[in-house]
């Protein structure tokens, strides 16, 4: 109990490694009452509780510290604010895998390797995909050949080696080289890179280096939830695309938490039709902003012709009517699978002829009719999501989810100068975030006694 206090404490004063903890434990006075006359641990103990024990009991902490809230009226499980931002790993930023550069050296290989084994064993028939079995078994075969010969391996400058004794280092160095390539694959799981330093850290552009450079950096995708401005959730993603954390990030809440929020309001970046149905489903109303809100404001969206948003769409007939009085009708369907599993299903419409209007240039670039694509579910969703954010609640959810989440990534990252990771590994990660939300929702609590402004969950629109 005192580790985990010193610890809390710790990240509610920008202090985060364990050394600086030691030191604090030994000349803070704060620190000497949290220990309650208990001597001042040593580095590593205060980082083998953080990396272990403390990793299977943190989430319960924090679920302990929600629930808490909850009950005096901080937290109402009303509007969960959702928002994702880029954290840079504890890596080597020059320690990069990329998955199309092993595949390609990969293929390489099985090409060196068929060969070879087509070389040294010609009546053995070799399989389409070379396995580390496969070259092992050769290495076993050709150690036998050697061992048959009597002749010893020579090594060194100015020492001539048979051919035999070439074949064998050969096929050693393809066994090695298979079975890291082996296990490349089997680390990416679903990502294009991962970095050596730390095997679940995803090679991403951070916000800060986008005004210097565009060098990639090992990282993760964390994403939080907010409501009355406390952190109720968290989630550490690999992924770069927030569009595919949502849904793993409601659904860790949910086997968390027992009651889960009815709206759920988010940016752009998190539009998509998979997430729009799961939280229909689910009993939440969304309030996502579509990613072409801004550009529907524009005048010249408004009157371009030539969009699928402005075409004339005969509901009975199911058929599109162009500018120029051409039909568009339907022709098939177009499957789309995510990372996920889910499927997306959208019609595919084509013009009945294209061939002599004067304007197709302007209207598609395809040297045929032109075709488009309609995903019925996608716009059913995206249309009642806009009018949930263009609504009087939703003006006013769309104010508090940018003071609220991002003005919390703000004081983690500004205040507490939080813009890198101490530990390796996902789930060591996770610890050390869900920690330093512990201390940012400790320190607001104390922030809105001080202020009087408890039970205040939304902040209220300007009359201005």
């Amino acid at each position: 109990k005192n580790l985990f206090k010193v610890l809390v404490y710790g990240y509610m004063n920008n202090t985060y490694t364990s050394r600086q903890l030691e030191t604090a434990c030994r000349r803070d006075i704060n620190y000497m009452w949290l220990l309650q006359g208990q001597r001042a641990p040593d580095h590593n103990t205060i980082a083998r509780f953080r990396s272990g024990r403390l990793t299977g009991i943190i989430e319960d902490l924090f679920g302990q510290l929600v629930l808490y809230l909850h009950e005096h009226g901080e937290i109402a499980f009303e509007n969960l604010f959702v928002d994702g931002t880029k954290i840079e790993a504890c890596a080597n930023k020059y320690s990069f895998v990329w998955k199309k550069a092993t595949l390609k050296h990969e293929a390489r290989l099985q090409d060196k390797a068929r060969q070879a084994l087509q070389r040294v064993f010609p009546d053995f028939n070799v399989p389409e995909k070379i396995t580390v079995d496969c070259l092992n078994q050769a290495v076993r075969e050709l150690q036998a050949r050697v061992a048959a010969s009597g002749i010893a391996a020579v090594h060194g400058k100015g020492k001539h080696k048979t051919q035999l004794q070439r074949d064998l280092e050969e096929m050693t160095a393809f066994a090695e080289k298979q079975a890291r390539y082996d296990h490349y694959n089997g680390l990416f799981d679903g990502r294009n890179s991962f970095s050596k330093t730390d095997t679940d850290a995803t090679f991403m552009h951070l916000k800060e280096d986008h005004m210097r450079n565009s060098q990639l950096k090992p990282a993760y995708n964390v994403q939080i939830g907010v409501e009355g401005e406390y952190i109720v959730g968290i989630d550490i993603s690999s992924e770069r695309n927030d569009q595919n954390t949502l849904v793993p990030f409601l659904e860790r809440m949910r086997q968390q938490l027992p009651h889960k929020h009815r709206n759920i309001v988010a940016d752009a970046g998190y539009e998509g039709e998979e997430n729009y149905v799961y939280m229909a489903q689910n009993g939440h109303t969304c309030y996502i902003k579509p990613q072409n809100y801004e550009l529907t404001k524009t005048r010249k969206y408004r009157q371009d012709p030539y969009r699928l948003e402005n075409m004339a769409y005969d509901e009975a007939l199911d058929q599109y009517t162009c500018a120029q009085g051409q039909k568009l009708l339907p022709v098939g369907q177009k499957n789309r699978k995510s990372k996920s599993g889910y499927v997306s299903i959208s019609a595919v419409y084509e013009c009945e002829s294209c061939e002599f209007c004067q304007v197709k240039a302007a209207c598609t670039k395809a040297s045929g009719n032109r075709r488009i694509q309609v995903a019925r579910t996608f716009q059913r969703y995206r249309q009642a999501a806009f009018d949930n954010i263009t609504s009087p609640q939703g003006i006013l959810l769309r104010m508090n989810r940018s003071i609220q989440v991002e003005g919390a990534f703000g004081i983690l990252k500004e205040d507490h100068g939080f813009r890198k990771f101490l530990l390796r590994g996902q789930k060591n990660v996770r610890t050390e975030y869900l920690l330093l939300s512990l201390g940012y929702n400790v320190n607001k609590l104390h922030a809105k006694l001080q202020n009087g402004r408890c039970k205040t969950l939304l902040h209220p629109l300007d009359a201005a």
